[in-house]
């Protein structure tokens, strides 16, 4: 296949415009950026958050992470129209001109900042807003074309939700906020490696430099592993710190040695399935990682 013929695997489905505005706000990817930035507010006070402030900054976040979602797939629509990963999208397929697109991204990321202006406060507002621009421009349109460094680049933007959600509680920005900002930074480049490995074809079409396309399958998988590794270190910070205690440690040991494990397997004897369990196990070490945290924030005045 030509690298300017378009991916036609997706039939035409009859969807509501609704549904059509819903794809361009990524969803999945949103709902684990707000996951994080909420658990950002959870951990930046000792007891419960004051909800009139969590409520409007959980709502305003997610406004503006869609918004710069719905940017990222009006700029890349093209892009898009030659990835099966991505083909569907309604930029992609002609179902939302480029007017509406923008449209809906400016009307979610006015709402968004308005509403964190307002109710939460400026600082939350400009961190927020510098998030989107990091994201929807300096990765999307200026790193993600140009180098096969653009997720270790990017992913600075990509993980500040949790310094979000510490700036809505607290109207500053702590260490520890600083902590989760570093270990979702060492996060993301395993994460989208790994998904890169088992899509590289559909990047090498679109003509994007990721870098098992510039430096192949086992450079990449090398760098998977290295990255794991640090990121485990990483990891430790908020019990070093003072931060978190034995409960969260545990948990991170545990979850660190698994992503290590599959790390390991990947660069030993790769193939498509452990790319994608990779992948997948990526997600679930986040989650799981953060929620942890949370616990033993909570426990921590009963045990100790």
């Amino acid at each position: 296949m030509s690298t300017t013929t378009p991916v036609t695997t997706v039939p035409p489905r009859r969807v509501s415009r609704l549904s059509q505005y819903m794809v361009l706000t990524k969803p999945r990817v949103v709902q684990l950026i707000v996951f994080c930035a909420v658990i950002g507010m959870l951990l930046a006070v000792p007891g419960a958050p004051d909800w009139r402030l969590a409520v409007p900054a959980t709502i305003g976040i997610w406004l503006v992470a869609s918004a710069a979602a719905a940017f990222n797939c009006l700029v890349e629509r093209q892009v898009d129209r030659k990835m099966a990963r991505t083909a569907w999208r309604p930029t992609a397929r002609g179902e939302l001109s480029d007017v509406q697109a923008l449209t809906f991204s400016m009307l979610l990321g006015a709402a968004g900042s308005l509403l964190l202006y307002i109710a939460v406060n400026p600082l939350t507002l400009w961190l927020t807003l510098a998030t989107f621009v990091g994201y929807a421009i300096v990765y999307t349109v200026i790193l993600k074309p140009l180098t096969p460094q653009n997720i270790v680049i990017g992913g600075a933007s990509g993980a500040m939700p949790p310094v979000l959600g510490w700036a809505a509680m607290r109207n500053d920005i702590g260490p520890e906020a600083m902590l989760l900002c570093l270990i979702i930074f060492l996060w993301t480049p395993p994460h989208f490696w790994a998904l890169a490995l088992y899509r590289t074809e559909d990047y090498r079409r679109a003509g994007l430099p990721m870098l098992p396309v510039t430096h192949g399958s086992q450079f990449t998988r090398l760098h998977v592993l290295l990255y794991t590794l640090v990121l485990f270190a990483a990891t430790l910070l908020p019990f070093v710190h003072g931060m978190s205690g034995w409960l969260y440690l545990l948990a991170a040991a545990l979850l660190g040695f698994g992503f290590i494990v599959h790390a390991w397997r990947l660069w030993r004897h790769y193939s498509d399935g452990l790319a994608r369990k990779t992948f997948r196990y990526s997600i679930w070490h986040l989650s799981l990682l953060f929620a942890a945290l949370l616990v033993d924030h909570y426990l921590q005045p009963w045990i100790g």
